[in-house]
């Protein structure tokens, strides 16, 4: 039986010499650096000629940032993950990429194995979000409530739904939902696939800023 095929990952960044120490750490953690890129847009090049699971991107880039290329990728007819490697002091830019659809953000001072564990879990279609740095900048970017208030997003959601939406939220893995409510890891990827589409969200992140949004989950309060 054939070994799986390494995860296949694009970085994003106008810098040769960041993209290069990035590309040295992925691929000595057992990655696959497939394409390199200086803007947004090259990175949806990047993407249309290679199919990655993963895109790295940078923030602040010439020509096209590195929100208006998530924005493009995610529009693909199969769009890859992308996480995004910023600095502290970019908590506005960060807010916005996660609109634009990135699975989550990494800080560019993360130790090396952080960042290959921070490729393999938004591979596997988990949003990064657990660090609690996060959670603080979603709440600061929601801490006014929509001058108009819509329509209840929970009020189709049983009761499980509901506390699952509440946990994941907070950062929470399927690993460590299912722990907590004591179910298989089966049945709350399940769970979370049927709160997506109520929710009308195309991923989890989605689904944390919505129930920011909601007020099921209040800015410093866990949930």
């Amino acid at each position: 039986m054939s070994a799986p095929r390494p995860l296949r990952v694009v970085v994003a960044d106008d810098h040769a010499l960041v993209r290069s120490g990035v590309v040295g750490v992925l691929e000595g953690g057992g990655l696959e650096v497939v394409g390199e890129a200086a803007d947004g847009q090259q990175a949806v090049e990047q993407a249309l000629a290679h199919r990655p699971d993963v895109v790295l991107m940078d923030v602040r880039m010439p020509r096209t940032d590195g929100i208006e290329g998530t924005r493009r990728l995610r529009r693909l007819a199969e769009p890859p993950h992308v996480l995004v490697l910023t600095t502290f002091d970019l908590d506005e830019y960060v807010f916005r990429a996660l609109e634009a659809g990135a699975a989550g953000f990494l800080l560019k001072d993360a130790p090396p194995d952080r960042l290959v564990e921070a490729v393999r879990t938004v591979a596997a279609g988990e949003a990064l979000l657990a660090p609690a740095i996060t959670r603080r900048l979603i709440e600061r970017y929601l801490q006014t409530p929509p001058s108009v208030p819509g329509p209840d997003p929970a009020a189709d959601l049983s009761p499980r739904e509901r506390e699952v939406w509440q946990l994941l939220a907070q950062g929470l893995s399927n690993t460590e939902i299912a722990a907590a409510l004591v179910v298989t890891e089966a049945t709350v990827k399940a769970h979370v696939t049927r709160l997506l589409a109520k929710l009308g969200v195309r991923d989890r992140v989605q689904a944390v800023v919505r129930a920011y949004e909601s007020g099921l989950v209040r800015p410093g309060r866990a949930g």
